[in-house]
């Protein structure tokens, strides 16, 4: 059955929501061969996945995820992008998280080491001492406490390790790269999303909508980053009260500053660590802190916390200078970590 799936695939034919759920749940129950799988992932990506072939993957990769059930109350966010950007910036997201809570957010934040980056959301919780198989409980409990929390992608979908050597294998994108940000174990509704490619600025909210989802808003910046830029014009699709609107948002006319990619590269883990713990303590480059709070401004405004860009960059730039954000990292590491680990870094 699934050879003959994989030949229409071959020969460019779409598969149907239903047929893409049978590949799925043979894949990640361990059916599958690593050869199957490779075809399979080759061909689909050659093709180009429809709608229907990437919710019928995200159905599937949800049902066979560990789940965490959030006992906050409000709106849950989570903040990532897809990856491969290549573009080795210190971790924006993971950062922006961090101050999204600080200034009154909720974030269940999912991710996974870098794949195209120096370093990943892993990476950083894990150099602070962070359990990365912390249990699902557990992950709740620290939520309710912190109002943020971390997932590690490979602990919440073990069922993927079916497909990790094809993936290796294929030496590309996939739809997984996508799927990824999509399947946050702990549900959430709403979500700032960072795309690697234009065409999914407005199909991820759609694909999400049909999903369930609330607040979606997926940014691309023209200079090729998946998160919010303060050297370019973003292009941002947000769904709202079930209304999908396309924005672009230039960081000058909300009150920032003009920079370049090299203000915000790094070249190794310690820089993305000094990275991360400087723009929350407020002693990084102004284009770190600002591209920072350009990315916390879209979580807040999906938290439904402020209206606009221009209130959400204003209430982030507060929440660092006036020492919130550092206080929040202080007093997670602290619960979550090993705070030495910190104070070296300060």
């Amino acid at each position: 059955m699934i050879s003959d799936l994989i030949s229409k695939l071959q020969q460019k034919a779409d598969l149907t929501y239903d047929q893409m759920n049978y590949i799925m749940t043979e894949m990640l129950s361990g059916k599958t061969n690593d050869k199957e799988n490779l075809d399979f992932l080759s061909s689909l990506t050659e093709k180009g996945e429809t709608d229907d072939e990437l919710l019928g993957m995200l159905d599937k990769m949800r049902e066979f995820a560990l789940k965490v059930v959030p006992k906050n109350k409000g709106k849950i966010i989570d903040m990532c992008g897809t990856g491969g950007d290549n573009l080795q910036t210190f971790n924006v997201s993971t950062t922006a998280s961090f101050l999204v809570t600080a200034a009154g957010g909720v974030v269940a934040k999912h991710g996974n080491r870098s794949s195209s980056g120096v370093s990943g959301s892993a990476d950083i919780f894990e150099y602070f001492g962070y359990d990365l198989n912390s249990e699902p409980d557990r992950i709740a409990d620290m939520l309710e406490k912190h109002n943020i929390c971390f997932m590690f992608a490979q602990k919440f979908h073990p069922a993927m390790r079916h497909v990790s050597n094809a993936r290796k294998q294929l030496g590309k994108r996939s739809a997984f790269n996508l799927l990824g940000p999509l399947s946050n174990p702990a549900g959430v509704k709403n979500q700032m999303i960072g795309v690697g490619a234009i065409e999914f600025l407005d199909r991820l909210p759609l694909i999400l909508k049909r999903n369930g989802a609330e607040n979606i808003m997926t940014v691309r910046s023209d200079d090729g980053m998946d998160e919010f830029s303060t050297s370019a014009t973003n292009r941002v699709c947000i769904l709202r009260n079930d209304k999908v609107l396309m924005n672009s948002i230039d960081p000058q006319v909300v009150g920032l500053h003009k920079s370049t990619l090299r203000d915000i590269q790094i070249k190794t883990r310690e820089d993305a660590i000094k990275a991360f713990v400087g723009v929350l303590n407020n002693t990084a480059n102004q284009a770190m802190i600002e591209t920072t709070a350009l990315n916390a401004a879209g979580g807040l405004i999906v938290a439904n916390i402020v209206n606009n860009f221009e209130e959400g960059v204003e209430l982030a730039l507060n929440t660092i200078k006036d020492g919130k954000a550092f206080k929040l990292l202080e007093r997670f590491v602290a619960d979550t970590g090993d705070i030495s680990k910190l104070k070296e870094m300060v």
